[in-house]
């Protein structure tokens, strides 16, 4: 799921079925306040919270931000910029190149930022089957082998159906939110669409730091408010380049 594989489906196939007017995401607009993203059908709701339907264009997609009367010096930024992600795959194609599979959709630097973003995704009960959301750091791609990550891990958490969209919006609030107080150890989040249930995942720097992974482990279950029986798993990215796999062989802790 996480990475490069050499199998038979390529991102030409996701791109034509579901992205349009690929552009540069998260690139600001020389408009103030606003936001430009790129268009992906599946991705963007039909309407905004006025009702009016979202338009896309050659040149993109800019979101106003949710507060027009908001100057530059009067939003509230984020400890770190932020990029949300999305990819699908078709039901039965392979993964040939993960990464190239991967859209960015925005980039996200304040609370005001965020919310104009956020709050046109489409739900993530809303999505195909086999899609994948990821809110990750500037800088870090969302794979295995990057520099960030190698090194790390993730900790999962599996839902049952119709769980995902309340979690994910829970999860990314506290993330950008500094609630889990770790320094610099969230490289960022993944949410996975399955046929049987959804996963989420949060990815840290460091695999070997007990006492930081465990802090992520209890704080991810608190700001989840999840039930004290909550089965946690934890995998390694070495582990998962080592067997091709994200969320086989974990550490169960219960």
């Amino acid at each position: 799921m996480d990475t490069a594989q050499s199998v038979d489906w390529t991102s030409s196939d996701v791109s034509s079925q579901y992205l349009e007017n690929i552009v540069t995401a998260g690139k600001r607009s020389n408009t103030s306040n606003s936001i430009s993203l790129t268009p992906m059908t599946p991705v963007f709701s039909s309407a905004t919270s006025t009702g009016k339907p979202l338009k896309s264009s050659s040149e993109g997609l800019t979101i106003k931000l949710l507060d027009q009367n908001t100057h530059e010096d009067q939003r509230h930024p984020l400890r770190y910029t932020w990029v949300f992600w999305f990819m699908h795959r078709p039901p039965g194609a392979k993964i040939t190149n993960y990464e190239s599979g991967m859209k960015k959709i925005a980039t996200v630097s304040s609370i005001e930022d965020f919310w104009a973003v956020y709050s046109h995704l489409k739900r993530p009960h809303e999505l195909p089957n086999i899609s994948d959301y990821h809110m990750f750091k500037h800088g870090v791609r969302p794979v295995w082998e990057d520099a960030m990550n190698v090194n790390g891990g993730k900790w999962i958490v599996r839902l049952k159906k119709g769980l995902a969209s309340r979690y994910w919006e829970s999860l990314t609030m506290a993330i950008i939110g500094d609630q889990f107080d770790v320094g610099q150890e969230i490289c960022g989040a993944v949410l996975s669409i399955r046929g049987a249930e959804d996963i989420l995942s949060v990815w840290n720097q460091s695999a070997r730091e007990g006492r930081t992974n465990l802090k992520i482990r209890d704080t991810l279950k608190k700001v989840l408010n999840l039930p004290p029986d909550t089965i946690m798993e934890y995998k390694t990215h070495n582990d998962s380049l080592n067997d091709n796999s994200s969320f086989r062989n974990t550490d169960i802790f219960r």
